[in-house]
C-alpha cells in the first residue's frame, strides 16, 4: 500500500472524445480505475453514459467507479460550501482507499480541469499532500495547481 504523501491521482474529461482516444489517454498513464465524479452519469455522447461506460471500461481492463453522490458537481450553495460536509469528505476518504490500491483517474465531463468542479477536488488532495496530474491530451499531462481555491 502506498503512503499518502506518495500517492498520485489523475483526472480527465471526457468531452466527446471516441473511445478509442479516450482509452489511449487512460492507457497512456497506465490507469486501473476510473472514477466518474459526475453527479448525473449520463451523456449526450452515448459511450459515455454510465451503463456503456461500465461495459467499455471492463472490456479493456479498467475498472469503473461512479462516485457521483459524494463528489458530484451541480451542489446547491454551490460546490465549495458542499466541500465542507461529511458526505463529501467521505468520498474522499473512499477515493483515498482507491488510489492506495491502484492507479486511478477522476474523471468529468469538461476536458480542461480549470472549468470543472475537478478543480476544487484537485485542490483538497493536494492539500492532502495527494500528486494531482491533469490528463489534457496525448502525450500532455499538467500539475495544474487549484490550491489557493478550495
Amino acid at each position: 500500500m502506498r503512503q499518502l504523501n506518495k500517492i498520485s491521482v489523475w483526472t480527465i474529461g471526457h468531452s466527446n472524445r471516441s473511445i478509442k482516444y479516450f482509452l489511449d489517454l487512460l492507457k497512456q498513464q497506465g490507469i486501473e480505475v476510473l472514477v466518474d465524479v459526475r453527479r448525473f452519469p449520463t451523456s449526450k455522447v452515448e459511450h459515455f453514459k454510465h451503463e456503456e461506460m461500465e461495459q467499455w471500461l471492463g472490456d479493456h481492463g479498467i475498472e469503473y467507479v461512479w462516485m457521483g453522490e459524494e463528489l458530484g458537481g451541480y451542489r446547491r450553495g454551490g460546490y465549495k460550501a458542499y466541500m465542507e460536509t461529511e458526505q463529501f469528505k467521505q468520498g474522499i476518504e473512499r477515493l483515498l482507499e482507491i488510489v492506495k490500491q491502484k492507479k486511478a483517474c477522476i474523471m468529468c465531463l469538461e476536458p480542461n480541469p480549470k472549468y470543472c468542479h475537478r478543480r476544487y477536488i484537485s485542490a483538497y488532495l493536494d492539500r492532502k499532500g495527494v500528486n494531482v496530474m491533469h490528463i489534457l491530451k496525448k502525450g500532455q499531462t499538467s500539475l495544474m495547481s487549484f490550491g489557493g481555491i478550495a
